[in-house]
């Protein structure tokens, strides 16, 4: 199958109706209160910014307004260790196009290795994957997303560099390649200026002004990125500077 010019996922609408408090969390999160809807890239989306900006909590969202579970699997996996995500999903409505997705799946690095103890536990580990108790963190990671992640299927990531070397951040881009143009759709919250880098995508930056859509250049992963690394000693300089 080639690479997809309609997306499974095409938006995603915020419906204000009851329930939605914008005094509370994570109503009051201005990537939240001030967007209706999100409009997916039909390969890769990107949301990127500050810790606390609402980034993850918008792919959360997402996800389980998808069907997946909160702490990851695909949309057949029901366990839960803590009731930790919050009720934004309950006023998504995803925008589906006729094209149905073949697989899917909702990979968080920080509950993945719960993720994987659950799969050995029913005997769901699949073909090509070894067991998460057996590799390190970040292998074990990627043996996931090499071996299980099959094509044509809908793909939300959060933050998947947390698991990764920058080394096995360019052997990602270069999976996920593969997977795109294999008809996969992917939407990926992520700090990595290495994976921010894939070329076929859209970035939507979350911050105190609300969602909007960046070019790479212009988001702060790169620019600070590139500016020490090019100025290493003049940023150090300044950072270590006696008061």
């Amino acid at each position: 199958m080639p690479a997809l010019d309609r997306p499974y996922w095409i938006e995603a609408r915020l419906e204000r109706r009851e329930g939605w408090d914008e005094t509370v969390y994570p109503f009051n999160v201005p990537a939240v209160r001030t967007t209706d809807t999100i409009t997916f890239h039909p390969r890769v989306t990107f949301l990127v910014g500050e810790n606390g900006s609402g980034k993850s909590t918008l792919i959360e969202a997402l996800a389980v307004a998808w069907g997946f579970n909160a702490e990851g699997g695909s949309r057949d996996h029901h366990y839960a260790t803590r009731a930790s995500h919050s009720p934004l999903h309950r006023f998504v409505r995803p925008v589906r196009s006729s094209q149905k997705a073949q697989d899917g799946y909702f990979l968080r690095a920080e509950s993945y290795f719960t993720t994987a103890t659950y799969l050995e536990s029913t005997g769901t580990v699949r073909a090509g994957q070894t067991d998460v108790h057996e590799k390190s963190h970040g292998e074990s990671f990627f043996d996931l997303f090499q071996n299980r992640f099959e094509g044509q299927g809908l793909y939300i990531m959060d933050e998947p560099e947390a698991a990764l070397s920058p080394s096995r951040q360019l052997s990602f881009l270069a999976r996920l390649h593969t997977l795109v143009q294999d008809g996969s759709q992917f939407i990926i919250a992520t700090h990595s200026p290495i994976i921010l880098g894939y070329p076929d995508a859209w970035i939507y930056q979350t911050s105190a002004h609300g969602l909007d859509r960046v070019q790479y250049e212009d988001t702060e992963h790169y620019e600070v990125t590139k500016g020490f690394l090019n100025r290493r000693e003049t940023y150090l300089d300044v950072l270590l500077a006696d008061d």
